[in-house]
């Protein structure tokens, strides 16, 4: 666990910039999309499916640049099919295994394992799946989420605390529980200048097996089409099941 008086969330102003970061990342994702498309295509991957959870506001379209990327590099990849991420509403234990029926469900065509890829919010719906679907889930991949804290170091609580899903983010006994260690490999892919969540929540305990921790340089909100998360993806993707 970190230390809560070694963090400190990301200043006003780092947070004020990130619409406008996310745009002009957007704008350079677009144009290097442009540059791939007449480029040959990558070697394919195996096809395993590849299931990716919005941000918190986000939906399916917020996270079209992941998806279309993990198509490209030859896997089945989808979003959710929940449409607008809103948060957990209720107890979080019923909303969390509820979520899980409805991903048994999109899994249930495919014979290998997912890869369960979660941006922000995201991330944590992802892991904790993981949990629950023993058997079904390769590896997860979280970016830009915090689930390594023991209480509210982000720019966006406020909004979790009106949406009514800060629960698991901010109760003493869910922050323990998102930091156990999973029964699967992780990655985290964290920026250093998010300007929404603390980067340091975004790592992994030290000592942690099977785990992995990326450091890339960019937004928050410009993390589904940033370009050293895509490399990093690919990169994951690739890696033989274990």
């Amino acid at each position: 666990m970190i230390e809560a008086a070694l963090v400190a969330r990301p200043s006003l102003s780092l947070f004020g910039l990130e619409g406008l970061r996310a745009s002009f990342e957007l704008l350079s994702h677009q144009m290097s999309a442009c540059l791939q498309a007449t480029a040959p295509p990558p070697a394919p991957g195996d096809g395993h499916p590849v299931l990716i959870f919005p941000g918190l506001g986000a939906d399916g379209a917020a996270v079209g640049p992941l998806r279309e990327h993990c198509r490209r590099l030859g896997y089945t990849a989808f979003d959710w099919g929940r449409g607008c991420n809103t948060g957990v509403t209720g107890d979080p234990d019923q909303w969390l295994q509820c979520l899980a029926t409805d991903v048994q469900a999109l899994l249930a065509a495919h014979a290998q394992p997912a890869t369960l890829v979660g941006w922000s919010l995201g991330g944590i719906y992802a892991r904790e799946l993981a949990r629950r679907l023993p058997g079904q889930v390769r590896q997860v991949i979280t970016i830009g989420t915090p689930f390594n804290a023991d209480q509210d170091h982000s720019n966006a609580g406020w909004l979790l605390r009106w949406l009514g899903c800060g629960g698991p983010a901010l109760d003493k006994r869910w922050a323990a529980r998102l930091r156990r260690p999973l029964p699967v490999p992780s990655t985290s892919i964290y920026s250093r200048s998010d300007g929404v969540v603390a980067w340091q929540t975004c790592r992994h305990p030290r000592g942690s097996r099977r785990t992995e921790d990326v450091e890339v340089e960019g937004s928050h909100m410009g993390m589904a089409w940033n370009p050293q998360v895509l490399q990093a993806l690919a990169d994951r993707l690739g890696r033989p099941a274990v």
